[in-house]
């Protein structure tokens, strides 16, 4: 049993609190049927916490939907059972089924706010839990409330009863979300994403409150994700989806050190695990796509896309579960998994690069600050005016060939930075050098085409970047002549197929309109655009966060290969440090508008840190059963840019703030330490300190950085 809930006993002899049984789950639409899950089973037992994983539309969230029997007017159960507390829930009456949803059976959502009433204070909320299914009084209604708002460890637990939603943040919002579903001590907890909106520090202290009620109430849960590092930290089972079926399950160890189907192999070669390296051994992509539903290829669901498939046998007949021996309740939906090496690497895939030397520096940012004058109450009338930091004192420098990552919490001044450098604000005081030309105070529309080509921006969001009325080949044809690439039609054509080329997507996706493309497919048009003006700097903000775990990989190792091509440099905008660590060649880490840590790749990931990245590192989930790591949990939320703390800009939360002498870090702002090597650090914190500081991600003995197999 995974460490995580290794205080959990699960009697051999118990009966399991939830048992599904081939379920079959079909939406029916004008098109007609439309099989969303196939032969689905698995057994939660209690105090067990079950991970499914998978990538979008395999079927994760319909499962959960079934099991609270929410599958709106379209959806419903065609085969199998789900049998909770030994109960077929299929034979309850609907009176039987709202009692138990809520109340025995609860769910926490992706997103909070689609839970919250915004017009209702969140102890209305609250106290409706025990009210509607417990009938007991008003009184003893808040006073239970109360008690799990502080379970939440939610601060000053009266004050939050009395807010609104909106005067929450998104993380104590679904720490809300998660104290209204276990207000009635249930015995199963479904939860469906629900830490992916949040940030990683965020996410790390809803992970640990969510194990330490498993253990605390003896909650079973079932866990829908498609991190597989949180799993890892959070789940003693794991059930791997494909396509609508369950295509391999066992404990989280055996899955992660012995798995035994094709995809779940593709699932880890594809995520930037501490061995990965984009040199040295870079991800593997899985190849093609997910079928749609009504496309599903005869036998394997993963046969088209296997480097193992054997026509006339994975294609034959439907493959059933099959049992790997000597491994207890390890499953897998492959007929070859005995005869497969494990080691191999697919045909044709990348095993070494030479390392790219950068050059001369082509961005230089210096002493740069954005300042936003803002009234209060302006709404209203009011007139008082605020300033808001959102940029404090930047500096930093980006080569020729350089990935450079800006890493942070939301609010720190990512975005804030990102606009300036693109025009989209101009800054309050600094410089920012774009190869040799000032361009701090140059709005985008007085910018030339050379300057607005030579720095360009791939967004977080594929979906939301893209004209929908417009074709694809249209739209890159239109950047270029923007950019005023090509002196006719004929040769920006030219031009638009080059591009589709160099994205590597075929060249009659020119024609297709954005709805025609998947999410994937969208982000590779959205990089075409960005290299339309032959840009010497992209901007590339949390491009692959919307992306699944096998598309991320694709378009990094994209914007890796034209990076290398053309020579660019990157500016690589993320929260996700497990990414950053594999791609980037220098770290800035900001936090409340201040870059309060640069360095080297290997500088920031290895001691000594500021006390804020040394937080950020523990709060990565990582899915490899070798890495241990220190525990740090930071308590509170990011102050607000209209009104931060004095002197040190983290001291509200930083854990050693305690060993600097007369109170030093409350008042006075720390200087950009150089610890050599260009390492630089905000902080007080004695060199003493600093020596003593120990790595916050170390290996088990012998196993360090060893590929997945």
């Amino acid at each position: 049993m995974n460490e995580a809930i290794s205080d959990t006993t699960v009697q051999a002899n118990a009966e399991p609190i939830l048992e599904i049984e081939n379920l079959s789950i079909s939406f029916y639409t004008r098109a007609g049927e439309i099989p969303a899950v196939m032969d689905f089973s698995c057994k939660v037992m209690p105090g067990e916490a079950m991970g499914i994983v998978g990538e979008s539309g395999c079927g994760k969230s319909t499962v959960a939907l079934g099991i609270m029997r929410d599958l709106s007017n379209v959806g419903e159960i065609v085969g199998g059972r789900i049998k909770f507390k030994g109960r077929d829930m299929g034979e309850m009456s609907e009176e039987e089924l709202r009692n138990l949803r809520g109340n025995e059976i609860s769910m926490v959502y992706q997103e909070p706010m689609a839970s919250l009433n915004p017009a209702m204070k969140i102890g209305k909320q609250l106290m409706e839990v025990p009210l509607i299914h417990e009938k007991v009084s008003k009184e003893e209604a808040w006073n239970r409330s109360v008690e799990m708002v502080r379970a939440v460890r939610l601060p000053d637990p009266e004050r939050i009863m009395r807010a609104y939603p909106h005067q929450l943040s998104g993380g104590q919002q679904q720490r809300i979300v998660i104290a209204m579903a276990l207000l009635s001590k249930p015995s199963l907890l479904l939860l469906d994403e629900p830490t992916t909106a949040l940030d990683v520090t965020v996410e790390a202290g809803i992970v640990e409150l969510v194990k330490g009620l498993g253990k605390e109430f003896g909650t079973s849960m079932i866990f829908v994700s498609h991190n597989l590092g949180l799993i890892l930290e959070t789940c003693d089972r794991i059930t791997v989806m494909y396509s609508g079926e369950a295509v391999e399950t066992g404990s989280v160890r055996d899955v992660f050190d012995r798995m035994r189907h094709p995809y779940t192999q593709g699932l880890f070669r594809s995520i930037p695990l501490p061995g990965a390296d984009k040199n040295a051994r870079p991800l593997i992509a899985i190849p093609g796509q997910l079928p749609l539903p009504h496309e599903r290829p005869k036998g394997c669901n993963f046969g088209p896309r296997c480097q193992h498939f054997v026509e006339g046998r994975c294609d034959a007949a439907e493959i059933p579960m099959i049992e790997v021996k000597g491994q207890e309740s390890h499953e897998s939906r492959c007929i070859r998994f005995d005869e497969i090496d494990w080691a191999a690497l697919p045909e044709g895939a990348k095993v070494e690069r030479e390392p790219v030397s950068p050059g001369a520096p082509m961005l230089k940012i210096e002493n740069l600050k954005k300042y936003y004058q803002v009234s209060t109450n302006a709404l209203f009338g009011g007139s008082e005016a605020r300033t808001v930091k959102a940029n404090e004192a930047i500096s930093f420098e980006a080569r020729e060939a350089e990935t450079v990552a800006i890493v942070g919490e939301s609010g720190c001044g990512k975005s804030t930075l990102a606009k300036v450098l693109l025009g989209l604000e101009t800054a309050t005081e600094g410089t920012v050098v774009l190869d040799n030309a000032e361009i701090q105070d140059t709005a985008v529309e007085d910018r030339d085409a050379q300057t607005v080509g030579g720095i360009q921006m791939v967004f977080q969001n594929p979906f939301d970047t893209l004209n929908p009325s417009h074709s694809v080949g249209g739209q890159i044809m239109r950047s270029l002549e923007k950019f005023k690439v090509g002196r006719t039609v004929a040769e920006r054509k030219n031009r638009m197929l080059e591009l589709l080329d160099l994205v590597k997507l075929p060249r009659a996706f020119a024609s297709r309109m954005p709805r025609q493309l998947s999410g994937g497919q969208k982000q590779r048009i959205g990089v075409a655009r960005a290299f339309a003006g032959n840009a010497k700097v992209v901007v590339a903000d949390e491009p692959v966060s919307a992306l699944d775990v096998s598309v991320q990989a694709a378009v990094t190792e994209l914007l890796m290969d034209i990076q290398r091509k053309n020579k660019t440099t990157m500016l690589f905008i993320s929260h996700d440090l497990s990414v950053v660590r594999y791609l980037a060649d220098r770290v800035v880490v900001m936090y409340l508008g201040h870059i309060v840590e640069q360095g080297t790749t290997e500088q920031i990931f290895s001691p000594p840190y500021h006390p804020y990245t040394e937080a950020l590192l523990s709060a990565i989930p990582i899915a490899d059963t070798s890495v241990r790591k220190k525990h740090i949990v930071l308590e509170g939320d990011i102050p607000s840019a209209m009104d931060p703390p004095s002197g040190c800009p983290f001291q509200t939360r930083c854990p050693y703030k305690h060993l600097v002498p007369e109170n030093r870090c409350e008042r006075e702002l720390p200087p950009l330490r150089d610890l050599g090597g260009g390492h630089r650090s905000l902080c007080w914190l004695e060199n003493e300190v600093l020596s003593k500081m120990e790595p916050v991600i170390s290996f088990d003995e012998g196993k360090e950085a060893e590929p997945q197999s």
